[in-house]
């Protein structure tokens, strides 16, 4: 990987072309690790996408056949029902 005209360390600017051979090996270093954090943190991402669809899958596995989540029942057609009334009885009927 080429080295960069300049390095900024803590705010301040180097020209590589000036630096002797010993911090040129020291900025290839850290152009190493930089390369290796934003591989990690795609993997990172990766694996937290992943662990997302898991608990999705467990949490689908976990609900009852024919229950849609929140506890709404499904019809026969796969669409969720609409929930109910409750049914009046016959002392709320009378009043």
């Amino acid at each position: 990987m080429p080295l960069p005209e300049y390095v900024t360390i803590n705010g301040t600017q180097y020209a590589t072309a000036r630096l002797n051979p010993q911090a040129l090996e020291q900025v290839g270093n850290l152009q190493a690790v930089d390369a290796e954090l934003t591989h990690l943190r795609q993997r990172m991402a990766i694996a937290q996408t992943a662990r997302n669809a898991y608990v999705s899958a467990l949490l689908a596995s976990m609900k009852g056949e024919g229950e849609l989540a929140d506890g709404v029942q499904a019809s026969d057609d796969g669409k969720p029902k609409k929930a109910r009334a409750p049914r009046k009885t016959k002392k709320d009927a009378a009043a």
